[in-house]
């Protein structure tokens, strides 16, 4: 038989076509009635993603590295319906307000509580592995989902070239502050800025955490969090902190933007849980982007295997 996990993944000639990107997207958005055919046909403009391809990806094989039997997200769909408050709010318009952000010279300064600590740049973090495929489920906190292949590398390949010390139990990460190249910043009554994020050092060294630099095999657009970004799987999207310029090693937990801005409704976990509700929403069921109907939505979003022993003996409500 051959790989099985071909079934799930768009062709590479599709990959790096935009024309083909376009129809699909919007033939698959029309058949399933999804919200990006209405805003299309209201006058919302689709931002086509044209990125460089990334040479050299791998595929490999893990518990949880792929999500079998689910649906890609169509590109455009993930392209141009976004949260990233640094450009604005409204989900339509996060594609057209990040068009032209510029990355070049980026650098991510990883420190704290290591014995190496350093600055790289993005040839520099590229280097540190071989870029792999990970297609994961991704859940809003907001009750709707997607499926999106990945492209990038495990955290902890990043983490073991700085080399923790045995004092570091949290790992603190922050955005790019630049109100001149992310416009939103400038307001205020948004968010305190820049978005902060953390995790625990065993969650953030959990093989299924991935530092992303890609998706659908070319380099991440600037609305996905470009160039590169934070994905773990069986937390809400939320923790996904995008455009990454720091991170550090600590001993204490550090804190995060939307547990400081509303407490009571974003934990520091924030585990994908359906048995644990938003104060103003239920987590039970979710939507998934491509479909009408909803769906029940799964315990740290289907990845209970590969990380429920992270949190034993935890109260999971209590702790989200």
């Amino acid at each position: 038989m051959g790989d099985p996990r071909h079934q799930y993944i768009t062709p590479p000639d599709v990959y790096f076509n935009r024309r083909t990107f376009i129809r699909a997207g919007l033939v698959a958005a029309t058949t399933a009635g999804t919200a990006l055919a209405y805003r299309r046909l209201n006058g919302v403009d689709l931002q086509a993603v044209d990125g460089a391809p990334i040479p050299g990806i791998v595929k490999p094989t893990g518990p949880g590295y792929i999500a079998h039997g689910e649906q890609l997200t169509p590109l455009e769909s993930i392209a141009n319906y976004n949260n990233f408050y640094e450009f604005t709010t409204n989900k339509d318009g996060v594609a057209a307000a990040a068009a032209g952000f510029n990355t070049d010279g980026w650098t991510v300064e990883v420190g704290g509580l290591c014995a190496k600590p350093r600055t790289f740049d993005m040839d520099m973090l590229v280097r540190l592995s071989s870029p792999e495929e990970r297609i994961y489920r991704m859940r809003c906190v907001e009750g709707w989902s997607m499926v999106i292949p990945w492209v990038g590398y495990s955290l902890s390949k990043l983490l073991a070239a700085v080399e923790p010390t045995s004092a570091a139990r949290y790992v603190a990460f922050e955005t790019l502050l630049d109100p001149s190249r992310m416009p939103n910043q400038s307001n205020d009554s948004v968010l305190d800025w820049p978005y902060l994020e953390g995790l625990r050092i065993d969650e953030a060294m959990h093989p299924l955490t991935i530092l992303a630099t890609g998706i659908y095999g070319q380099k991440m657009p600037p609305q996905d969090g470009a160039p590169i970004r934070l994905v773990v799987p069986w937390k809400y999207g939320f923790k996904g902190i995008k455009s990454i310029v720091k991170i550090t090693l600590v001993d204490k937990e550090p804190p995060t933007t939307w547990n400081r801005s509303a407490p009571d409704e974003y934990g520091f976990y924030a585990n994908v849980n359906p048995n644990h509700d938003h104060p103003r929403w239920s987590q039970a069921t979710e939507r998934r982007i491509g479909e009408s109907d909803r769906r029940p939505t799964l315990m740290f979003n289907g990845y209970a295997d590969q990380v429920a022993s992270l949190y034993a003996g935890m109260d999971l409500d209590a702790q989200f």
